[in-house]
């Protein structure tokens, strides 16, 4: 296991920890910028998405920070704990936008480890920010280590749901892809609502003969 994923205290699955060691140095050299601080994820969640079998992953999702809130970030791009019962925002405005859809019924909790166990990855654009306030870290360089992760993504034929201006900005990376506004509600009702991410997706991994992902949660 690389220095930086033992900084950081998190279970990367063995196919990451081979794919980012040469980023080893950058992430360590953020860890340390962000050391002491109160991060959202905490610490030991930072590559919690990471989780995830490289050559397991059939979708991405990528987001843009974590949710600032106390208790609300679990390393997983939109996710958060199942012990968690207010959703936020833009989770809630994901579920409509899931039942408009597919027809799946708006769930309870707000926990898309499901997504994940049937290979979506849920990425942020940025890792970290500090809690209680969003963005906080949008400038310390996580950017090339999530383009670094989308280059490998798509070279796999990984199909990519890009929500948000900052996730767009990895579009060059996916030859299967869906771009749209954010789901917060600053941006929503500009085309993230109505978009169909879920059944394009699907469409999208059909096509390639694979199977489709089960969105139900």
């Amino acid at each position: 296991m690389s220095t930086s994923m033992v900084r950081a205290s998190s279970p990367v699955h063995v196919s990451w920890q081979r794919l980012l060691e040469p980023l080893a140095p950058e992430i360590d050299r953020i860890l340390g910028q962000i050391e002491g601080e109160n991060t959202a994820p905490s610490r030991e969640l930072i590559f919690r998405a990471l989780e995830l079998d490289l050559e397991k992953i059939k979708v991405v999702i990528f987001g843009q920070d974590p949710y600032p809130t106390p208790g609300n970030a679990m390393g997983m791009a939109f996710s958060i704990p199942p012990e968690i019962v207010r959703l936020p925002a833009s989770l809630r405005n994901i579920f409509q936008e899931l039942e408009s859809d597919l027809g799946v019924e708006k769930p309870v909790s707000g926990d898309l480890s499901s997504w994940e166990r049937s290979g979506v990855l849920l990425l942020n654009r940025v890792l970290t920010t500090r809690v209680g306030e969003s963005a906080a870290h949008a400038n310390l360089g996580w950017q090339r280590i999530t383009d670094f992760i989308a280059k490998e993504l798509g070279s796999r034929g990984v199909v990519a749901i890009l929500w948000g201006k900052s996730a767009q900005e990895l579009s060059q990376y996916f030859e299967y892809q869906m771009s749209s506004a954010h789901p917060s509600p600053l941006s929503a009702y500009r085309g993230f609502f109505g978009s169909k991410p879920f059944s394009r997706a699907n469409e999208l991994l059909v096509a390639q003969g694979r199977e489709p992902i089960d969105w139900s949660l």
